[in-house]
């Protein structure tokens, strides 16, 4: 049990010094590092496919049911939809810095709402490897670290 909490709490140190680099990088940066992450996966594709089989084979093996195998199951169309995806999200607006509900005081100061980075965000998922794509994708473009955990 203490050597898992070590390691959690070495992966929440490694996430935290990474969300303070993140949350500098600017829009050109974010949409580049999506862009090379979109084409590294297409370029990988068959890496991908292969150590998918091998996670499908121990998934039927333990007694996975037929749902879950089928969502754990990646295609070259799921593929490339990840790819797709993450260029989907590099075209997005940047939200980080937008300014909202703008309202000067009585006191003449100016007061609004402004998007920031939460820093790290966790996410806990079963058998999309999809989701994957996306949720690194999400947090890179709104400037948070992440540490991802699939089932």
């Amino acid at each position: 049990m203490e050597d898992i909490k070590q390691y959690m709490k070495g992966v929440g140190q490694q996430a935290r010094a990474a969300s303070r680099i993140v949350a500098q990088a600017d829009t050109n940066a974010k949409n580049h590092a999506l862009e090379n992450i979109a084409t590294a996966i297409l370029l990988n594709t068959s890496k991908l496919l292969t150590e998918n089989a091998k996670d499908v084979a121990a998934a039927k093996a333990n007694g996975l049911d037929d749902a879950s195998i089928d969502r754990l199951t990646l295609t070259e169309k799921t593929i490339k939809g990840m790819a797709e995806g993450l260029r989907q999200i590099a075209s997005l607006a940047d939200p980080i810095g937008e300014i909202s509900d703008m309202k000067y005081r009585p006191s003449g100061i100016q007061v609004g709402k402004m998007r920031v980075p939460l820093g790290v965000i966790g996410i806990i998922y079963e058998s999309r490897p999809n989701v994957t794509a996306d949720a690194a994708g999400l947090c890179l473009k709104s400037g948070n670290a992440a540490i991802l955990r699939g089932g």
